[in-house]
């Protein structure tokens, strides 16, 4: 029974559910129905207006093309307007810049450039387009025009604004002095700024877009004439104002220069001057000489040995001073033009690399420089050659010349050769050449003075009568002091000769001992010479005070001008030597005064008792001696009294000396033959007192006396 139940609810259950799920089922098939029936809706709709937007593009797209084209038909007929005015515009190019090119670009430089540039896109357009127009030649034409202006007005600028550097100016530039930190540099100012931009512009253009080079040569004929004029104007400055007034720089300046504008104050050459000044300094040392024979004061003799040595000096140039104080002046102004052209040529190429292309630049340089500098070195071969024929004539005063503008050339080749650096090589070889043939012809003038010395003549009308210093020895001396100036020149000189190993390095100390060398040669040479032209003196004695005086001489003007310095560098006991000799020499005059003084001697004197009677020879024998006493006294007094022995010291001493010996031979002789009746006429005999003797011994070597 309860199984009954229990299935009759189960049954009841199931078919409630399935009841649901029907209504369930039929619903969704309800919704399905919808669905499809919406789904068909959406797909007709959308087939309607794919059909439509079809049909739209269909009326739309031809619509699109056809405005398309319009547009790009109105951009073609814009251009084509566009392209009509620029091509018509070159027609009318030579028209429009007719005036300003006629006119030229002077003042308007800016314009000038703009109608060329128009001018010059003109011809580009009908070499491209139309090369058969005749409008390309009008335009051509007015192109080379244009050009031709420029050329022209760049020559007109440089023409007109290129000036001389004013002498004074390049006197400023050139001068140094030691003893400031910093050196103001003078600027040289060639052309104005506006003007030298001009140039740079015009230049630019002629390279860019004229294809011409012709400008270059324009460039460097103009500036180099202007560079040899500044440098002749320096000249002319030195010719006109040296001699009369003797200002040659800038006021402006004038406190902060020294003497020459030069790295070192060049020493000038064995002048008039110099030697007049050396003469004197001499005198005042006790060293004036004297002519034999004369009857000159002091004063006056010392003023012909004066006129004799700058005779000497200065033959063949003129005896007047003012021919050699010209000389002076072309020596300074010769070595002032060669800074000047060093410090004018570094301005120029200053200049030059503003104006000129870079590869252009050392080619147009080396041009520029030719005429200053090869005037130069025809100046400077002239000097050469005129030492050349000085030498020839055995006037070695005259290679002096040489030495202040080689030491010049050498102390500034290295700042000349920085300054043609990149020029030709026949350029850059001009000056070393010049320094060769200054330094051999220097070489060979101081072999040929030393040799000069050496083969002297010994001529007996040119010997001083009074056995003063010889004019050969004068002359040597101030000459080897001449050589003292430029003592690193001459050593350099000689070593330029030098063709062994040890000379291939040419130091300073090489160069010093090659010096010290030459000036004992030199010495040597004189001292023979001396010894030589002493022998023609027939009396001894005046031969001994010749070669005193002139060992002398030449000892103290070693010593006074630090010549002895040099000489002791390689002849140590130089000093001693000369000492030897001088002391020599007055042992040798001494000599002289024996006949004298033996007189005195107690040979053959009688041996007497005092009071006692002597015999007529013992009487005799006294007599003698008082007469060869008198007599010798009196003719050494006489002959002596006319010798010169220029040097006070010397002078004293030898006179002191020989006083001394005398007087104490004379008082003894005189003590023996006291209380000695030898004579009635005693004062016959007894003829000096020993106060007299001594002042006439005292009276020795003086003229005035």
């Amino acid at each position: 029974m309860v199984h009954t139940e229990d299935a009759s609810s189960r049954k009841r259950e199931i078919e409630e559910k399935l009841k649901q799920e029907q209504e369930t089922l039929s619903f969704i098939r309800e919704n399905l129905e919808k669905s499809d029936q919406q789904t068909k809706g959406m797909v007709s709709i959308l087939s309607s207006f794919e059909s439509r937007l079809m049909q739209l593009e269909n009326s739309i797209i031809p619509v699109h093309k056809q405005t398309e084209n319009l547009q790009r038909l109105q951009e073609n007929v814009d251009k084509t307007l566009s392209c009509m005015d620029h091509v018509i515009s070159y027609y009318h190019v030579a028209k429009d810049t007719d005036r300003i090119i006629r006119e030229g670009p002077t003042g308007r430089l800016d314009e000038y450039l703009a109608c060329i540039a128009k001018i010059q896109k003109a011809v580009e357009y009908f070499q491209d387009n139309n090369p058969d127009s005749p409008e390309l030649n009008t335009v051509k034409a007015r192109f080379e025009k244009g050009k031709e202006l420029l050329e022209a007005e760049f020559r007109s600028l440089l023409t007109r604004y290129s000036k001389p550097v004013p002498p004074i100016l390049i006197l400023d530039a050139i001068s140094l002095d030691e003893e400031l930190e910093v050196q103001e540099d003078v600027v040289l100012e060639h052309l104005p700024e506006a003007v030298l931009q001009d140039v740079i512009c015009i230049a630019g253009w002629l390279v860019e877009y004229g294809r011409n080079q012709d400008f270059m040569n324009v460039y460097f004929q103009i500036r180099s004439n202007q560079l040899d004029r500044s440098i002749k104007g320096l000249k002319d400055h030195f010719r006109k104002n040296s001699a009369s007034s003797g200002i040659l720089y800038s006021p402006a300046v004038q406190t902060k220069r020294k003497d020459t504008p030069t790295k070192k104050s060049p020493k000038r050459p064995g002048t008039i001057r110099k030697a007049q000044n050396l003469l004197k300094q001499y005198s005042q040392h006790g060293l004036d000489g004297k002519k034999g024979g004369s009857n000159l004061t002091p004063s006056e003799d010392l003023d012909l040995r004066v006129k004799h040595l700058s005779d000497a000096l200065t033959e063949k140039h003129g005896a007047a001073s003012g021919k050699d104080d010209v000389l002076d002046i072309e020596i300074d102004s010769y070595i002032h033009c060669i800074s000047a052209f060093v410090k004018l040529a570094q301005s120029e190429y200053a200049l030059l690399v503003e104006v000129i292309p870079e590869h252009h630049q050392k080619k147009t340089f080396d041009s520029l420089i030719q005429e200053a500098l090869d005037n130069l070195m025809l100046e400077g071969d002239n000097i050469v050659s005129a030492a050349r024929r000085a030498i020839m004539r055995h006037d070695y005063s005259a290679v002096l010349t040489i030495f202040p503008i080689l030491r010049h050339l050498k102390m500034n080749k290295a700042e000349f050769d920085s300054t043609l650096q990149g020029t030709a090589a026949s350029t850059k070889n001009k000056l070393p050449t010049l320094i060769t043939s200054m330094e051999t012809i220097g070489a060979r003038a101081l072999e040929e003075f030393a040799d000069s010395i050496k083969n002297d003549p010994d001529k007996e009308y040119n010997m001083p009568k009074d056995g003063t210093v010889h004019e050969l020895t004068s002359n040597a001396i101030l000459f080897l002091q001449q050589l003292l100036d430029f003592h690193e020149t001459a050593g350099a000189m000689l070593a330029s000769q030098e063709t062994s190993s040890s000379a291939s390095s040419y130091t300073s100390e090489f160069n010093k001992r090659l010096l010290s060398t030459y000036i004992c040669k030199v010495l040597g040479n004189l001292q023979l010479n001396l010894l030589s032209k002493s022998k023609v003196y027939e009396d001894p004695a005046l031969s001994a005070i010749f070669l005193h005086n002139n060992y002398n001489y030449t000892l103290k003007s070693l010593e006074k001008s630090d010549l002895i310095q040099l000489v002791t560098v390689t002849q140590k006991k130089a000093e001693n030597s000369y000492r030897e000799l001088i002391e020599q020499q007055i042992q040798m005059y001494q000599h002289s005064w024996l006949k004298v003084t033996e007189n005195l001697t107690s040979r053959n004197m009688p041996v007497f008792q005092p009071g006692s009677k002597l015999k007529d020879k013992e009487r005799q024998v006294i007599k003698d001696k008082f007469k060869g006493f008198n007599d010798g006294l009196e003719e050494l007094c006489k002959t002596q009294k006319g010798w010169a022995i220029p040097d006070k010291g010397q002078r004293d001493f030898i006179r002191q000396a020989q006083r001394r010996v005398v007087s104490e031979a004379y008082r003894a002789f005189l003590h023996r033959c006291a209380n000695v009746s030898f004579t009635k006429n005693p004062e016959k005999y007894h003829k000096y007192r020993p106060e007299e003797v001594e002042e006439m011994i005292e009276k020795l070597f003086d003229t005035s006396a």
